[in-house]
């Protein structure tokens, strides 16, 4: 067959690459002039195929845009349908391939020439292969017209229901929701029968599949058939005997209870609702405790005071510390979404109470999540209900012996501050950042130092400087980089919140001091601190104070100190003059270009060009 009768929708010149690529894949055979058979080719490449199959997948599309749409079609499509593969990762590929060979078969009037590949792919037993054969069969449906749904992409999802095997049934449920509102009221009927039957499926690794995809595929279905139809499926999936199954029943209560008018919520989702929060299982309860601020906003006032509010005292006193956890970190959406008119009231005298339990819980996980979320019920309450019952409780925290709980409200002091203010918790902050400060970590130690410029613009440079400076320079000489390296660059937030002048009084003495220091890490650190405090000092400070010590420093008997003083004047250049530049920068820069050290006479060399001494 020559080149020409090939139906390409290219050019030559566009063709011929991947031809010449393809004769490798299909080791294409010349007689004279005239290529093989397309067919006999196909066959012949199927031996070829096992020796690269990923690589030779993973160009399909080339070779169907070669092969042109019809060939694609006819021969291509039907060699992957009946070739097995056995290996995952050419199987992966040619899942996703297919998903956007739409243009490559003709267009949407012929997608469904890709449906039976994709059907093969989706009852492998490997899932991830499973999967994204789903996730391409979802995204060809919305390609197909509603004649061609019914004709070809119902009876597949009929064919996958019916499998005698459980992959082929599990990927039938994620099909449904996408066919579902484009078909015709007879095939509606008969997706809602096929779907209960996945529902109710003898093997439960199927219905947790249909559990998963019960909310998604409720959001399609009339209102009516909702009520008589998912809602009885609901129910009997959270009444499953698998655990689960009855946890995602729970998660696709959130996507119904959305659907349904207010005054059914009662009737139908509650009664299944209260039953999850009583449920033998914590992984149940883990999950409503876990999506209870999302059912919340679905359901009105009445049902909020009369259920939710009983149903999340029950998860915060859960017996599973999973459980308190997931409520506990709920605290502040719960308390938030409640209504406006009794809101402060339901939370002084009903949440409250169980958060002070919280506080002294024995598990660190429970307290470390409430103290991330409790200073926010500040902004809920207002100042003097704060005072009065909130701040008690944050204060006890702040002195509780896990450093995850005193660094969550530390880190959330903003919040507290814009309500009362930050002066009433002063005291009490500053032995639990110590504490923090000083802790056998360097983990936490670290945490600290990322919150210090809230603190400070917080308590203010008086009470900063008072209690907090001498904090920040002994992070400097920490025995950790990382803690070194953090207080450096913590400095320069410093001096952007009190400004320069505090940053020449307050800060720069005290790091030059430690130029002199024998520890030669400490002389590094000084010259780390200069190379960000420069730009944010501004010219005058650094020539005035900081230069000369970095100068002083080019004769270290240190190698390491040495080529940092290059750096660092290669850092600090662009912030001074010429002038100085010139009369001091370049001798110093000469000097250490003529080290005996090689590293150091790099960095010099360097500086000099870049700073254009040279």
């Amino acid at each position: 067959m020559p080149l020409s009768d090939y139906s390409l929708s290219v050019s030559a010149h566009t063709v011929l690459p991947p031809i010449l690529w393809i004769s490798g894949w299909l080791n294409l055979k010349r007689a004279g002039n005239r290529f093989l058979r397309v067919k006999d080719l196909m066959c012949h490449s199927v031996a070829l195929l096992k020796r690269s199959r990923l690589n030779n997948i993973k160009q399909l599309s080339t070779i169907a845009l070669a092969l042109g749409v019809e060939h694609t079609r006819n021969e291509l499509l039907p060699l992957l349908t009946d070739t097995i593969f056995d290996e995952d990762e050419a199987l992966l590929a040619l899942a996703e391939q297919l998903g956007s060979f739409t243009v490559l078969v003709g267009g949407p009037e012929y997608v469904h020439c890709l449906l039976p590949p994709l059907e093969n792919l989706a009852t492998v037993e490997k899932s991830v292969v499973r999967n994204k054969a789903i996730d391409s069969l979802r995204a060809i449906s919305h390609e197909h017209s509603p004649a061609d749904l019914e004709v070809h992409f119902v009876p597949l999802v009929k064919r996958l229901t019916c499998g005698d095997w459980f992959t082929s049934r599990t990927s039938a449920c994620s099909l449904f929701s996408v066919c579902y509102p484009r078909v015709s009221s007879c095939a509606k009927t008969e997706l809602r029968q096929l779907f209960h039957s996945l529902c109710s499926d003898d093997t439960p690794v199927v219905r947790q599949a249909a559990a998963s995809k019960l909310g998604e595929f409720a959001k399609v279905v009339e209102l009516e058939f909702l009520k008589s139809d998912i809602i009885p499926l609901f129910t009997s999936l959270a009444s499953d005997e698998q655990d689960s199954v009855r946890l995602l029943a729970v998660e696709a209560c959130v996507s119904i209870a959305q659907l349904l008018p207010q005054e059914d919520l009662a009737t139908l989702v509650m009664p299944t609702l209260r039953q999850a929060v009583d449920d033998e299982s914590w992984r149940v309860r883990y999950v409503v405790a876990d999506k209870f601020s999302e059912l919340q906003k679905t359901v009105g006032p009445e049902i909020v005071e009369n259920d939710l509010v009983p149903a999340f005292q029950n998860l915060l006193k859960d017996c599973e510390a999973e459980v308190r956890a997931a409520g506990a970190n709920k605290v502040k959406d719960f308390c938030e979404n409640l209504p406006v008119d009794c809101r402060e009231t339901v939370i002084i005298c009903h949440i409250l109470p169980y958060v002070k339990e919280l506080v002294s819980d024995t598990n660190q996980h429970v307290k470390s999540a409430l103290a991330s979320v409790i200073m926010g019920l500040s902004t809920i309450l207002g100042k003097d209900s704060t005072v009065e019952h909130l701040l008690p409780l944050v204060l006890a925290q702040l002195k509780d012996k896990c450093p995850e709980v005193r660094l969550n409200i530390i880190s959330n002091l903003d919040c507290v501050n814009e309500v009362i203010g930050i002066h009433q918790l002063a005291q009490s902050l500053l032995p639990a950042i110590v504490e923090l400060a000083e802790d056998a970590k360097w983990r936490v130690r670290l945490a600290i130092i990322e919150y210090m410029p809230l603190l400070a613009g917080l308590l203010g440079v008086e009470f900063f400087d008072e209690k907090l400076n001498s904090l920040c320079m002994t992070w400097l000489v920490d025995r950790v980089y990382a803690i070194r390296e953090a207080a450096t660059n913590n400095l320069t937030k410093l001096v952007e919140k009190f400004g320069k002048d505090w940053a020449e009084s307050a800060i720069v003495p005290k790091v030059l001091a430690m130029a002199s220091d024998p520890n030669y890490h400490h002389r590094m650190t000084t010259l780390f601190c200069i190379n960000v405090l420069s730009e944010a000092c501004g010219q005058e400070i650094t020539a005035k104070h900081m230069l000369p010590t970095v100068l002083q420093m080019a004769g270290d008997q240190v190698a390491n100190i040495r080529f940092n003083v290059a750096k660092t004047l290669q850092k600090i250049g662009p912030v001074l003059d010429a002038s100085t530049l010139q009369n001091k920068f370049k001798p110093i820069l000469e000097k250490l270009g003529q080290d005996q050290d090689m590293d150091v006479k790099y960095f010099a060399q360097e500086a000099m060009t870049v700073l254009a001494l040279s």
